[in-house]
């Protein structure tokens, strides 16, 4: 050993010796020092007048809701501060109903109908005649394809798609409330009658509404005026089953798959949102909580994950408000 060495107080030599081992040790990270992301906001109330948004989908990229309008036609987005912005619109755009955020492709697709609420752009040739589809690129906006549905099945006096799901593939499957029919649009823009059955009729009521798919290679489908809801595989839409449940679900509009076992069920009619969850791949349905929403006619709801890493949060969106006529998206606590 060095004499100098030697020499220093023992303490010194201590701190000489641990030096290097000291520089090996990771840095901490002081948590406190770091800011907090804030909580998905509880509600948000958009001083938009009169749009009476009927579809929401959360954008995580670009941390907005986009939503469809009955009453205009155009989407919009909405951000967290309430602000509405104009993303899209088309004169072919007379009521825009059930939204898919379809992420991975860049692609936004809306239902397009016409009950008549948007005087402005309604027609004898497309009043309660229309169904089709509209697909827009999800950043900008632009209209990229506009694919009708209804031709399909002319002897069907009217018509009106509801709402859309997509595969893994890219398929789109849209319900028809007026038909008893789900259409089929594969990624080409090809158009094609996916399931026709009297069983999926509504009558003179609105029949098939809410439809999602199921990773497991499935749809789930709600049909509003008597509240069944359908397991319809892919590979065999023919084999369609019902699901059974002692939830009444009439009323049904938007779904929600939150997960594999649990599904969100929106009864507009009954100012309740419905949560089931099922253990035998959706042959039967429990129920497993319920949220109330009082009289603003929910329409559909939407995921949207925690920026802290928590749980999810289930979105409703209020189309109106019977003390306002600006719409509402709130957190669903069941």
């Amino acid at each position: 050993m060095p004499p100098l060495y030697t020499a220093l107080p023992r303490l010194l030599r201590l701190l000489i010796l641990l030096l290097p081992l000291l520089a090996l040790l990771p840095g901490c990270d002081n948590d406190d020092d770091k800011p907090v992301p804030p909580p998905n906001p509880e509600r948000i109330t958009v001083p938009q007048a009169a749009l009476h948004p009927e579809g929401i989908q959360w954008d995580e990229n670009n941390r907005r809701f986009l939503v469809s309008s009955r009453t205009r036609g155009r989407i919009g987005t909405v951000t967290d501060d309430s602000v509405y912005t104009q993303l899209a619109d088309d004169p072919r755009l007379i009521s825009t109903i059930g939204l898919n955020l379809d992420a991975g492709r860049n692609r936004l697709l809306a239902a397009v109908s016409d009950a008549g609420v948007n005087p402005s752009r309604t027609s004898a040739t497309t009043l309660r005649k229309l169904a089709a589809v509209a697909i827009f690129n999800a950043t900008s906006g632009a209209l990229t394809s506009f694919v009708d549905l209804g031709g399909l099945r002319p002897v069907y006096p009217q018509h009106f798609a509801n709402d859309i799901a997509v595969d893994a593939q890219g398929n789109a499957y849209v319900t028809d409330s007026f038909a008893p029919v789900i259409y089929k649009i594969d990624l080409q823009g090809t158009a094609s009658v996916f399931l026709e059955n009297a069983q999926l009729s509504g009558g003179t009521a609105f029949g098939l509404n809410g439809i999602v798919y199921h990773p497991d290679g499935y749809l789930l489908v709600a049909k509003a005026n008597d509240g069944a809801l359908f397991k319809v595989p892919i590979s065999n839409p023919t084999g369609f089953t019902r699901v059974t449940t002692a939830q009444n679900l009439t009323g049904a509009d938007g779904l929600l798959l939150f997960d594999n076992q649990t599904l969100l069920v929106v009864a507009g009619s009954q100012g309740t949102v419905y949560r089931l969850s099922s253990t035998d791949a959706w042959t039967n349905a429990a129920a497993a909580g319920s949220f109330a929403t009082g009289a603003v006619s929910p329409t559909t709801l939407t995921r949207r994950a925690s920026l802290s890493g928590g749980a999810a949060d289930a979105y409703v969106l209020y189309p109106y408000q019977a003390t306002s006529p600006r719409f509402a998206i709130v957190k669903a606590r069941f």
